[in-house]
């Protein structure tokens, strides 16, 4: 008769690099910024699409209402 086949994973944890929280240390390399930092770029960006949005609709009406 067919058995199923299964696979134990032997992860004990001990291996740095090999998991995800490495890029989350201080070890990994790259560019470090605080959460701060992340959050003010974040609002920036939206209040930059929502000043492109508002600006693309006054252009609009202002086009549309001709000389």
């Amino acid at each position: 008769m067919g058995g199923a086949a299964t696979s134990v994973s032997t992860f004990d944890g001990s291996r740095s690099g090999s998991n995800m929280l490495w890029f989350y240390t201080n070890n990994a390399s790259g560019l470090k910024i605080s959460l701060t930092i992340v959050l003010v770029m974040s609002l920036c960006f939206i209040a930059f699409v929502v000043a492109l949005h508002a600006f693309g609709k006054i252009y609009r009406a202002k086009a549309r209402a001709g000389p």
